[in-house]
């Protein structure tokens, strides 16, 4: 099988990107080949933490997804996020429609911070809310979303 053109064409984005006077550290591009990967894996944090298995990648991806929608909007989270789902489902040999509801629903429902979604932003001067308040219900909402998601998801796609 050929190479794919796809590393050559993301060191090139990467070399017009600091030509273009970016500043440094804004774009960063780690190449490796078999080894590194294999360095990468061996390494012993790695190795302490073993193979999660498919409940352990969804509830990783849940909880990377609910984090990452507290600083960004929840559309570009979602854009961003799908591909490395669907990629991770394809390398597991597990259903890629699991993984993606994962990440929908933790973007959609996963909302800690008064700057999350701008309902949020909108209710908290007229409702009198402190961001304490948001923390108070949102990380056991979460929790609970997660439980609810990672035993109904299975009923409905399965791993």
């Amino acid at each position: 099988k050929p190479l794919s053109p796809a590393p050559a064409a993301v060191a090139r984005f990467v070399q017009l990107c600091h030509q273009a006077g970016l500043p440094s550290g804004v774009v960063h591009l780690v190449l490796g080949d078999a080894e590194f990967g294999r360095a990468l894996i061996s390494h012993r944090l790695v190795a302490g933490v073993g193979s999660p298995g498919p409940l352990g990648v969804l509830t990783g991806l849940f909880l990377f997804t609910a984090l990452i929608t507290q600083v960004m909007p929840t559309p570009a989270v979602v854009v961003l996020i799908v591909p490395i789902a669907i990629s991770t489902a394809a390398a597991m040999h597990i259903s890629p429609y699991a993984m993606t509801m994962v990440v929908a629903v933790s973007a959609a429902g996963c909302s800690f911070n008064p700057v999350s979604h701008p309902a949020n932003s909108l209710v908290m001067g007229p409702g009198g809310y402190r961001f304490s308040d948001f923390l108070k219900v949102g990380i056991p909402l979460t929790a609970v979303i997660l439980a609810v998601v990672l035993l109904v998801l299975p009923v409905f796609w399965p791993l």
